[in-house]
């Protein structure tokens, strides 16, 4: 009888086992951390609110994961070394929902599509791997690339400012505003025959702002890029893999010595709390926004079943159909668990699948490790309060290096499409990436259409999806042979 342990398997001592958790924590932290720092200030909620969003990040990152790796009944996880973190692919919707309604109503809409999206994914999840044929790599490049050129809009408005608000390009004339200030006061006095001003009357800003494209912060965002080109051009083996969560401290530090970044909300967080389901707000849920994070979601699958594949045979453990299916499941119960605890939607994260085959230590228990990790900083509110107190200039380097490697996953994929034999693949990414520009060249375009209609037109992603799906049937058909699309999925890394 052999009684050897596979490698998966293996429990190795506690001291390694936490070593290596924690390795593959740090790989993941920037990314995990960066989607809540984004959408939290997308959707204008308060410092305390975002820095609840970081810890339920990070909390809900840690028990998913435990899932994932250690299996939970027979329906959810795969049992391999997997780590799970909020994915990319959703950031570019949910800013779009922020941008239409801000606040915690627009939060309450968020939530509320990741939880039916939850739902939906759980139950599709074993009829992913039939979906393959309509999501080749014309397709599944196509979405990615869109998906990293329209986040490229966040980090370049990190670093020079945001087009909207305190720091947009132009503000008021202060003049202009003493001059309506005084003309109000005028017209609301007793027999004045000034009429009153308008209703919704208001000042056009024309005078530059002094905070937009400040070159001290500049400075600091391309401190930050060098930052990270640098380490990852000379450093080595897990210095290069953590290159821009370096580049991050970095920019911390001169922020720090600059004056620029304070830790007075640090000081004031808590050393300990509990991360309660729905503490930000309820969750509203909305049909279009529904499938608009569902759609997402498909892709995000899509890429997970490549991902498991390479896993398995990077592990030597077989990952069959009923394997498969419990891992995408786990990926929508992630993603059910993020909406009730306020967080986004789940996924395998792919850089720490590369550190599988860097470390070449392939026990999913060191995953387990890296998941309680995730969960003691998840209710470290300190840690929250420290990440949240960052300024968007020292994100804005990391930012353009983090979303341009999601577009550039999409243009690896697309670079092995046969665009030489087959003159259709050239028409659906052209078509595809056009409709997808459209929502962020022209956000107004939609004015004089139905509104019931604009939640499922103003997401670029969206309709990029739509019309490459949509374009390949008509063009290409949909082929049975799936294997160009696992290949596909296994090169993506946009998360």
């Amino acid at each position: 009888m052999n009684t050897q342990v596979h490698p998966v398997d293996e429990r190795l001592p506690a001291g390694r086992l936490t070593a290596l958790g924690l390795q593959h924590v740090l790989v993941m932290y920037a990314g995990a951390v960066a989607v809540p720092l984004i959408v939290g200030r997308a959707l204008n909620l308060t410092p305390d609110q975002v820095a609840k969003l970081i810890s339920a990040d990070l909390f809900c990152c840690g028990l998913v994961t435990l899932i994932q790796a250690l299996g939970a009944t027979q329906w959810f996880g795969i049992k391999l070394p997997v780590m799970m973190g909020v994915t990319f692919a959703a950031v570019a919707p949910m800013v779009s929902m922020a941008q239409t309604t801000s606040g915690q109503a627009g939060a309450g809409l968020i939530f509320g599509a990741v939880i039916g999206a939850g739902v939906i994914s759980i139950l599709i999840a074993p009829l992913i791997s039939r979906m393959l044929r309509f999501f080749p790599p014309v397709v599944t490049g196509t979405i990615i690339a869109v998906i990293g050129i329209s986040l490229m809009r966040v980090g370049i408005n990190w670093i020079f400012g945001n087009p909207v608000g305190p720091t947009a390009p132009n503000v008021v004339n202060p003049e202009y505003v003493k001059w309506l200030t005084d003309a109000q006061a005028a017209a609301g006095a007793p027999g004045s025959a000034i009429p009153p001003v308008p209703k919704g009357f208001s000042i056009v800003p024309t005078v530059p702002n002094p905070k937009y494209a400040d070159l001290t912060a500049v400075g600091i965002s391309a401190l930050v890029l060098v930052s990270i080109l640098l380490i990852a051009k000379f450093a080595k083996g897990f210095v290069a893999n953590i290159s821009v969560l370096l580049g991050i401290c970095i920019g911390a530090v001169v922020a720090t010595a600059m004056g620029l970044m304070t830790f007075e909300k640090v000081a004031k967080a808590e050393w300990f709390d509990f991360v309660l389901p729905l503490e930000i707000a309820m969750p509203i849920f909305d049909p279009i926004l529904i499938l608009t994070m569902t759609l997402v979601m498909v892709v995000v699958m899509i890429e997970s079943t490549g991902m498991f594949l390479a896993l398995g045979e990077m592990t030597d453990r077989e990952v069959d159909q009923a394997a498969l299916t419990r891992g995408l499941r786990t990926d929508g119960l992630g993603t059910l668990i993020g909406g009730i605890f306020n967080t986004f939607p789940y996924t395998s994260f792919s850089q720490n699948v590369g550190l599988v085959a860097v470390t070449g230590v392939k026990s999913r228990f060191v995953c387990v490790a890296g998941g309680v990790i995730l969960i003691v900083l998840g209710v470290l509110p300190k840690m929250a309060a420290l990440v949240e107190s960052l300024p968007t200039m020292v994100l804005g380097g990391a930012g353009l290096v983090m979303f341009g490697m999601v577009a550039a996953t999409g243009i690896r994929i697309l670079s092995a499409v046969d665009f030489r034999n087959n003159r259709f693949n050239a028409m659906i990414v052209a078509v595809s990436i056009g409709v997808g520009m459209v929502p962020l060249v022209a956000p107004n375009f939609r004015q004089w259409m139905p509104h019931a209609i604009h939640p499922l037109i103003e997401s670029g992603i969206l309709l990029a999806s739509i019309t490459a799906v949509a374009l390949n049937v008509f063009f290409n058909g949909a082929s049975r042979d799936t294997s160009a699309a696992v290949n596909a999925a296994r090169q993506a890394d946009a998360h």
